[in-house]
């Protein structure tokens, strides 16, 4: 699949990840590549149910609105992306599949993830275990740093090393 030269994204780009993704959807409309089409559409027909903000109405009323195009970060999108990931590895399992053409074009916009090296290398430099009851405990401040880039498994394996 030609798909990584073509689309995809990475943070190192000048481009927000939303804007590379309409970039690359009009190239896919244009090459009738049906499969990078149909995968952007699905991530962007999450936009409005899944990225809103809390607003009060005139009536006091608790409601919310989508966002705006302007107010959607990277890390927005990011966490679409890895939800329906997520919800297509559990599809390809039940269906005892190892990938699909749909799962590999998804992760070609995710951020490269943190390696289990980094987040050691990192935690040893910035966390002092000693302030906490537990080594778990650590996770927060972890996650906070790294963001959308470790995966919490990985993080809980890091510290479990650490504390034992």
């Amino acid at each position: 699949m030609s798909t990584e030269s073509k689309y995809g994204w990475n943070d190192a780009m000048e481009l927000g990840l939303l804007a590379k993704m309409k970039s690359d959807l009009k190239v896919a409309m244009l090459a009738k590549d049906e499969a990078v089409k149909g995968a952007i559409r699905i991530v962007m027909s999450e936009f409005p149910t899944k990225l809103t903000i809390p607003i009060t109405l005139e009536s006091g009323k608790k409601s919310s609105r989508p966002k705006k195009e302007e107010e959607i970060t990277d890390d927005d999108v990011v966490g679409i992306i890895q939800g329906l990931v997520k919800s297509e590895k559990q599809t390809l399992e039940l269906k005892k599949e190892a990938t699909s053409e749909y799962l590999q074009i998804l992760e070609c916009y995710l951020p490269k993830m943190a390696s289990e090296e980094e987040i050691l290398a990192w935690t040893r430099a910035n966390v002092d275990l000693s302030q906490f009851k537990s080594a778990m405990q650590a996770m927060g401040p972890i996650m906070k740093h790294f963001g959308k880039k470790a995966d919490g498994n990985v993080v809980k394996k890091v510290l479990a090393g650490l504390a034992g």
